[in-house]
């Protein structure tokens, strides 16, 4: 079920702050998609959904990748699901590697999982401008 961005239910925001792996799905150069688990959050207010990853991972590379291409942007979804809930989060992402940016996921990541990453300096965040979301919370 589609829902507003903009305005999207207490039920699904409640769901994006409880404790679930999520997966994030990626396109590859050849426009497969690439699907790995990871933790997710969500700030509606600014429609943002960050994953924090390392530099060099294949997510990232992809993201990257798609920056150069002729088709743009890389569009990207993170999804989760618990029980007969779930929630998908879709939109354009780029890649944040400033030291605010990645302070804020961190922060954000901590909350929401109950634990701090151990410091990375090849940490990085994966942002997406959410455009489209669809769940059953």
């Amino acid at each position: 079920m589609a829902l507003d961005v903009l305005n999207p239910t207490p039920e699904y925001l409640a769901f994006w702050r409880e404790r679930h792996v999520c997966t994030l799905t990626t396109p590859r150069p050849d426009g497969t998609p690439h699907v790995v688990p990871v933790g997710v959050t969500y700030d509606p207010e600014a429609g943002l959904a960050r994953v924090i990853s390392n530099k060099n991972s294949k997510k990232i590379r992809n993201v990257l990748a798609a920056q150069g291409s002729p088709t743009g942007p890389a569009r990207v979804a993170v999804c989760q699901m618990a029980g007969r809930r779930w929630a998908t989060l879709e939109g354009q992402a780029v890649i944040r590697t400033d030291e605010a940016s990645v302070a804020e996921a961190v922060a954000r990541y901590a909350e929401r999982y109950g634990r701090t990453p151990s410091p990375n300096p090849d940490r990085v965040v994966l942002e997406i401008t959410v455009d489209r979301a669809m769940g059953r919370a």
